[in-house]
């Protein structure tokens, strides 16, 4: 299981192509904004500031990208964050997540949640950078989300990749994702959770 580092409060992918634009309810969270993190990865949940940044493609003191970040995916996923945020706040920790190869402490790509949560179930979109692929790096960022859904309480997620993308379809099998359909050109997977472990009590 990822481990999370708390880096301040939240206020009261061509793998993994994404579909249409991010929602977000307007409640705000009450959870704390954490980085998770994995045996080579951080993924860090971006803010609006970032996340402009990105589209923009600037990068300023302290954001040490890969040559090949962001590229056109990436670019795509924030715009989808940035005006969901804008339409209903702030999400963390149900938005976007840089993903950074904690080796040399580049960003390589992205990850996050998309869609509002419906009878447990919400849906993920992902992509890393040309240079970053093929090293299992996508796979390992999903089960970071999948273990963060299971915290939250959700039960099901679910992504979409076309069918000419073998290379998203192999990193969703890994990452325990199973194939239940396929809608056009797109192929639908899923991941069911396990219900988050509870303390055992004592008398």
């Amino acid at each position: 299981m990822p481990t999370r580092t708390t880096t301040d409060s939240a206020k009261p992918v061509r793998a993994g192509r994404v579909i249409g634009l991010w929602w977000f309810p307007r409640a705000a969270s009450l959870w704390p904004v954490t980085d998770l993190r994995t045996p080579r990865l951080r993924l860090h949940p971006i803010d609006t500031a970032e996340g402009e940044r990105i589209v923009e493609r600037r990068a300023e003191a302290g954001d040490d990208w890969a040559e090949d970040f962001p590229f056109d995916g990436d670019i795509f996923g924030v715009r989808g964050f940035l005006a969901a945020t804008a339409a209903y706040g702030d999400r963390r920790p149900f938005g976007h997540y840089r993903i950074t190869r904690t080796a040399d402490g580049k960003a390589i790509g992205g990850i996050g949640f998309k869609g509002r949560p419906d009878n447990g179930r919400i849906e993920v979109g992902y992509g890393l950078a040309p240079s970053a692929r093929g090293n299992g790096y996508a796979a390992e960022a999903l089960a970071a989300l999948l273990s963060l859904a299971t915290e939250h309480g959700l039960s099901r997620v679910v992504a979409e990749t076309t069918s000419d993308n073998i290379a998203s379809q192999r990193t969703l099998e890994r990452a325990g994702f199973r194939h239940i359909g396929t809608n056009n050109d797109l192929h639908r997977y899923e991941a069911l959770l396990a219900a988050p472990s509870q303390p055992t009590q004592t008398r």
